[in-house]
């Protein structure tokens, strides 16, 4: 018996698709003060699910071991974590503008 399913094909495919689309975003990371000047980290430019900018902040949160967001289509992070981020994302596979 064969394992040659062509679904499992077609999800391969899906997946290098979706690898390739991330390489192709450029992401920006600013920082910004809020009240009473506490810093957020703000990583903007995904263009991808709301579920899977979802995933990738909480990917962030877990290895900056802080709080966060996700709201208007970026994420923000508590803190100033602008050194840290540009390298967290690269591993991921975007392309990050600095």
């Amino acid at each position: 018996m064969s394992n040659d399913d062509p679904l499992d094909d077609l999800l391969d495919e899906l997946d290098s698709q979706s690898d390739l689309e991330t390489a192709e975003q450029v992401l920006s990371i600013r920082m910004e003060e809020r009240r009473y000047g506490k810093p957020v980290t703000i990583v903007e430019g995904f263009d991808l699910s709301k579920s899977e900018i979802e995933s990738t902040a909480s990917e962030l949160k877990s290895s900056l071991g802080t709080g966060g967001t996700v709201d208007e289509g970026r994420i923000e992070l508590q803190g100033d974590h602008r050194d840290r981020v540009p390298d967290l994302l690269r591993d991921r596979g975007f392309d990050v503008q600095t």
